[in-house]
């Protein structure tokens, strides 16, 4: 083992590693020395509902090629049988997890972004709730026993945006992500007596891959188009951003003083001094409350 890398031997679940951050991070935690169980629907030999190209076998060599050690597990954390079954995996092969990332989503499939909740067809809104909350509760239900044996771990809920944001567009959809903004919060206040940390996270306007598509650009061409599709994607940030946040803050011996809190992708940057794949520094938190002063000042009633 290379004892230089400050994450090197200790376990982390990334769950959800499939694509987007959740791969980002999965591969920054590795390129610290972490093994990496990136768990996930996609493999090579079958789609998730999702329906995209990226895999868990991929992300996973790419946590091998960062210098970690990556292990892909096909796991549907909406059973809880699969999930019981990956935490006795990483019990009888490394008897211990120090990280666990909960970053399952699954839900744009069953997003109707025109419908009120009236309209929305009712199972697809039950959909996006069990996607994007029963997953989580049912990984911290069966992942969080071997972690406090460990003893001093880290939980992060991946998120999208801070508690009390504007209204995200959907319901269902704002009330997971407003759910796993809390859920960090909560575990928190149970995890503190273990001497576990837990806490929230959000990334700022992500160039994922599946953002990538919809603009119809690629990471290499992404820029020249910023000006032509308007609006803050000029402003975008890739995964990594908010990988190598959470790779520093998990190598970070006094992180406790962050449990509970959500942390934005721009917090994470500027308490640890990192930078995004392409050497840039975006944040989004101050792109985002500037925007939001404007809509205030453009709402106020005129005086004149």
């Amino acid at each position: 083992m290379n004892t230089t890398l400050p994450l090197d031997g200790k376990v982390a679940l990334v769950a959800g590693a499939t694509r987007g951050c959740g791969r980002a991070i999965a591969v920054e935690l590795g390129a610290l020395g972490a093994t990496v169980y990136c768990s996930g629907r996609s493999t090579r030999e079958q789609r998730s509902e999702m329906n995209r190209p990226e895999t868990i076998e991929d992300t996973a060599e790419l946590v091998d090629a960062a210098g970690g050690t990556g292990i892909p597990v096909r796991c549907d954390h909406g059973q809880e049988v699969e999930v019981a079954a990956l935490v006795d995996r990483i019990r009888t092969e490394h008897g211990r997890l120090d990280i666990l990332i909960n970053d399952v989503w699954g839900g744009d499939p069953f997003t109707r972004w025109v419908k009120g909740v009236w309209e929305h067809p009712i199972e697809d809104t039950l959909r996006i709730v069990r996607n994007g909350i029963e997953t989580h509760l049912i990984t911290a239900h069966f992942a969080l026993p071997l972690l406090i044996e460990t003893g001093g771990g880290l939980v992060v809920e991946v998120g999208d945006g801070k508690a009390g944001v504007p209204f995200r567009g959907v319901v269902a959809y704002d009330h997971v992500k407003e759910a796993v903004v809390r859920l960090g919060f909560s575990l928190s206040a149970e995890l503190r007596p273990y001497g576990a940390t837990a806490l929230s996270v959000t990334p700022g306007f992500l160039r994922s891959e599946s953002m990538l598509d919809h603009f119809g650009v690629t990471e290499a061409t992404w820029r020249d188009a910023a000006d032509s599709h308007g609006g803050y994607f000029r402003y975008s940030e890739t995964p990594h951003l908010l990988g190598r946040g959470i790779a520093a803050l998990a190598a970070d011996p006094d992180r406790a003083r962050f449990a509970g809190q959500c942390l934005g992708s721009w917090d994470l940057m500027h308490t640890y001094g990192v930078s995004d794949v392409d050497g840039e520094r975006p944040d989004w938190g101050v792109v985002d409350q500037e925007a939001r002063l404007a809509d205030a000042e453009d709402a106020l009633p005129s005086v004149e």
